[in-house]
């Protein structure tokens, strides 16, 4: 007797189609599963017997093989049990084999047959539909999540009992049609502090506006209590509307990390993620003997937050340079290679010494060479791929008290919309979105730049002795500064400030 049913595997940030095969064979009763399983899975095994047990249903003794198709995918995982149950159940004739063509499960059984929420049904469910499938059955816990991808019909069960009713039915496959298009007003956005609430800075607010408008590297730097980390975390409520397509992505990378939930199905806004400067390089980047997504990719699409920039490890600081770069991340390991998407806005804050005080001699306690090897944490290569460095300096006692009413969030938003609004116009026909994803080669097309703004770029290269991607990140952000003043050419004043936003080696001693 055997069997044959759809699943899938996560190997890394994606998902690959799994046949769950089963054989039930006479010979001394036995229950083997093959096809390079982690030890969640080999416990599938007990697991499913039981719950099928509980569920009134009795399993001959027999000699079954289940095997997991292809044997050089690695399986991890909590969700085979149902797919294994339902093999198992096909093989000894309790539902018919037919009924089961274009469809993949998953699902974790518990003993009394209960039907668990498992993580990474997003990609699950896609990856159903680019295969072909007609229908997934899903837990009842996930059915909101995997709904959001539409265009395929999704049925969430409960229990072993429900599924084995709905399975028995002549009409099971068109229960319910839900191929529509998901709703997502049930989630809801979280709040997000506001610009308004910061008295002065002007000059930083610009940088951060410039900043998110074509989602460019940002560096404040400062003296403690200035305000740097209350800026970066208002730099969310700012960025640029994604796209449907964008969040989907996101979206996916969240379900398999398991960080999405039944009240929170999939992601409304860009993501913002600020780890502690003690984090670990393998939590950064992603890592383990079988490596999951780590802060990173989970800042996708979105904003990397790191706070006292220097206190993190010189390995982790390091580390950012292949995906400021590439815009993904490349773990390889013995058991293979996996590659993460990591198109993240870094957003970084520092000060300039130890105790915080530089450059207020009066104050600083630090040695010249302390802060000089303070500064130099960040090394040269790191500062280069940062396109905009802000100075945020304290605010008088008259602006702290002061009632003047700041520019909100939502007038800077408009900004950074309307400049967006022109970058893609600009770059409907090609595969980027904002400036800081321009290449040389479109750098060339798309940056037309006044004679007086050449003579100025010319001069500043030579003095300040640029490197060719240094170059290239100045007249990106002196893009988006043309953009957001609706100016089709980069004209002089607009090379001036992104000059001003240049750090050159991080030499503030």
């Amino acid at each position: 007797m055997f069997s044959k049913v759809l699943s899938a595997a996560i190997d890394g940030a994606r998902c690959v189609p799994v046949s769950v095969e089963v054989d039930a064979s006479n010979g001394l009763p036995a229950f083997l599963m093959v096809g390079d399983l982690s030890y969640q899975v080999k416990e599938a095994q007990e697991r499913v017997r039981t719950a099928i047990r509980n569920s009134g249903m009795t399993i001959p003794p027999k000699r079954v093989t289940v095997n997991l198709a292809p044997a050089d995918v690695r399986k991890d995982g909590n969700h085979f049990d149902l797919p294994i149950a339902a093999s198992l159940m096909i093989a000894f004739g309790f539902l018919e084999a037919e009924k089961f063509d274009g469809v993949m499960l998953a699902g974790e059984l518990g003993l009394n047959g209960r039907i668990n929420g498992v993580r990474g049904i997003l990609p699950f469910v896609e990856t159903a539909y680019k295969k072909g499938c007609r229908l997934c059955i899903v837990p009842k816990q996930n059915y909101r999540e995997a709904r959001m991808i539409g265009q395929i019909s999704v049925l969430g069960v409960e229990s072993l009992q429900e599924f084995l009713s709905c399975a028995r039915k002549e009409n099971w496959g068109l229960l319910e049609d839900t191929k529509e298009e998901p709703v997502l007003l049930p989630a809801k956005k979280e709040e997000i502090e506001d610009f308004a609430d910061i008295q002065g800075q002007e000059y930083v607010k610009r940088a951060a506006v410039i900043a998110a408008a074509g989602m460019h590297n940002f560096l404040m730097t400062g003296p403690k209590g200035t305000g740097k980390t209350m800026i970066a975390r208002r730099i969310p409520g700012i960025l640029p509307e994604p796209t449907k397509e964008e969040l989907l992505e996101v979206s996916k990378i969240y379900s398999i990390s398991g960080l999405l939930s039944e009240e929170k199905p999939f992601l409304l806004s860009r993501p913002f993620r600020a780890p502690h400067h003690t984090i670990s390089p393998a939590a950064l980047a992603g890592g383990g003997k079988y490596p999951k997504a780590g802060e990173i990719t989970l800042a996708h699409k979105g904003v990397l937050f790191l706070d006292e920039f220097p206190e993190f490890s010189h390995e982790c600081i390091e580390l950012l340079r292949q995906p400021l770069e590439e815009r993904k991340i490349l773990i390889s390991r013995s058991g293979g290679s996996y590659l993460f998407p990591a198109d993240f806005m870094l957003v970084a804050a520092m000060n300039h010494c130890p105790c915080g005080q530089f450059p207020d001699l009066n104050r600083c306690s630090c040695t010249f060479q302390e802060v000089k090897r303070y500064q130099n944490r960040i090394s040269g290569p790191i500062l280069d791929r940062i396109d905009i460095v802000a100075e945020v300096s304290g605010i008088s006692y008259q602006e702290l008290t002061g009632k003047r009413k700041e520019k909100s969030s939502k007038n800077f938003r408009k900004e950074v919309e309307m400049a967006v609004k022109v970058q893609g116009e600009r770059y409907q026909e090609k595969k980027i979105r904002f400036n800081s994803q321009l290449s040389g080669k479109l750098l060339e097309e798309f940056c037309n730049v006044s004679a007086e703004g050449q003579r100025i770029l010319e001069k500043a290269y030579k003095k300040m002795r640029l490197s060719a991607r240094a170059y290239h990140k100045i007249l990106k952000t002196a893009r988006t500064i043309a953009d957001l003043e609706q100016e089709e050419e980069i004209k002089e004043a607009h090379i001036s400030e992104a000059l001003c936003y240049r750090r050159v080696e991080g030499k503030d001693t």
